[in-house]
């Protein structure tokens, strides 16, 4: 079998880390991000070890900055690595409304915007090799609306909104990429990976949550399996195709959503 190339945003903690751990035992190549230098050393040797051998890229960025982004794209781009799957998983809760360096509310930045801007970059790497994308979402995206002047939190912010917001966006992103991507032999697909105990969850929810090693478990199976090689555009909860909510299902929504994000990467 042809060694898999796999890139995981947010991959030093929680399902990340899960997830780069376990792919690595399959001997998959892996490219590792994260913001903390220390961190992504740690698991690059761990990964490296499971993997046996040193096959194992580490990329430094700071999601909340589309430089970084763009940086990491750059890189990727300029060694011309063979991407088979990008895993968009890195993902913060803020209780409180702050801004990036780029005047975008955090929460949406790093969870949403961050990652279309990084997979559109990269577009050209992931059309090469077919490659699967998968956006990590929540159940939470159920709860979110869709109100253009409150993006951003302008008008009114809590925490739990912005969050289930980004994940609502994340759904979006992935309906109407897989879309746009029809026949080129590109998947992308998202999925909720359940109530896991990391550090997003006690930030948020300050509930207990079962091992990140189960959310890990259902992105090695989207990344990996058979069953699902030709399965785009679709929602996943416990490995199964399930609905989203009524607002992603909205194609002239989605459009909306990318048109904004387009401008918003833009400038």
């Amino acid at each position: 079998m042809k060694r898999k190339v796999i890139c995981i945003t947010g991959s030093t903690d929680g399902i990340g880390r899960a997830a780069a751990l376990q792919l690595a035992r399959t001997g998959s190549a892996m490219i590792l991000h994260g913001r903390s230098s220390e961190r992504l050393d740690e698991v690059k040797e761990e990964a490296a070890a499971l993997a046996g051998g040193s096959n194992v890229m580490v990329i430094k960025a700071d999601f909340s900055s589309l430089k970084d982004v763009t940086a990491m794209a750059e890189i990727l781009l300029g060694e011309n690595i063979p991407i088979n799957v990008l895993i968009n998983n890195a993902g913060v809760y803020m209780e409180r409304r702050e801004l990036t360096v780029d005047g975008f509310e955090t929460t949406f930045a790093v969870n949403y915007l961050a990652h279309f801007h990084l997979a559109l970059l990269l577009e050209p790497l992931l059309l090469e090799n077919r490659a699967r994308i998968i956006n990590v979402s929540s159940v939470d995206h159920f709860s979110a609306g869709f109100d253009r002047g409150n993006m951003q939190g302008e008008k009114r912010y809590s925490g739990y909104d912005a969050y289930a917001f980004s994940k609502l966006c994340n759904v979006m992103f992935t309906l109407e990429h897989a879309e746009r991507l029809k026949g080129t032999g590109v998947t992308v697909n998202t999925l909720d990976p359940g109530v896991l105990a990391t550090k997003l969850l006690h930030a948020g929810w300050r509930l207990s949550g079962q091992d990140p090693v189960y959310g890990g478990d259902a992105l090695v199976w989207l990344a990996l399996a058979g069953d699902v090689a030709a399965v785009t555009g679709c929602y996943f909860e416990n490995n199964r195709p399930v609905s989203c909510s009524a607002l992603a299902e909205d194609p002239q929504l989605r459009r909306q959503l990318w048109d904004i994000s387009k401008e918003m990467v833009g400038k």
